[in-house]
């Protein structure tokens, strides 16, 4: 609060109504951890949850709370993170529903090991508008084959294909 009076070039009252409110944020549950925020100062918190599970709350939009999820994840997730070789690559799909899509997926999960097929559907893209990203991750040395066998399977469907994408 003291950083957004500064900010805006007013002195900071902390007995001020709207600040008082501003408190009530940072109330957390008995045992609550801290999630870091970088983007507001207005933080998250973990909680702890039955046997090893915990519970993550981020307040915000998703500017906001992509930076404390990541926080997050490299904190205390670390260890799940793959690390050794990985690719995903995916095509842009028009025109096709997922559940249209699901035997194909299932397929190539099924014929190429260590393989996880991804499906990422989206309707108000501002470049591509109504979409699938449709791809295949894993090891390079399989994902190249499986890849192939996906536009291939695409080529039975009626869509549209557009952008390959790759990531390592």
């Amino acid at each position: 609060m003291q950083d957004l009076a500064l900010e805006q070039g007013v002195p900071y009252e902390p007995d001020r109504e709207d600040n008082k409110h501003r408190l009530n944020m940072g109330v957390f549950p008995l045992g609550a951890r801290i999630i870091p925020n970088p983007y507001n100062k207005i933080p998250g918190f973990s909680c702890q949850g039955a046997g090893e599970g915990a519970v993550h709350f981020v307040p915000g939009f998703p500017v906001m709370a992509w930076p404390m999820m990541a926080w997050v994840l490299d904190t205390h997730y670390a260890h799940w993170f793959q690390r050794g070789a990985w690719v995903e690559k995916s095509v842009i799909v028009f025109g096709a529903m997922e559940s249209t899509l699901t035997p194909l997926m299932e397929e190539l999960e099924a014929k190429f090991a260590g393989v996880k097929v991804f499906s990422l559907p989206s309707v108000d893209h501002p470049q591509y508008g109504r979409h699938i990203e449709l791809g295949v991750k894993g090891h390079p040395d399989v994902v190249d084959a499986a890849y192939f066998a996906l536009k291939a399977g695409l080529a039975t469907f009626d869509a549209r294909l557009g952008a390959e994408l790759v990531r390592n």
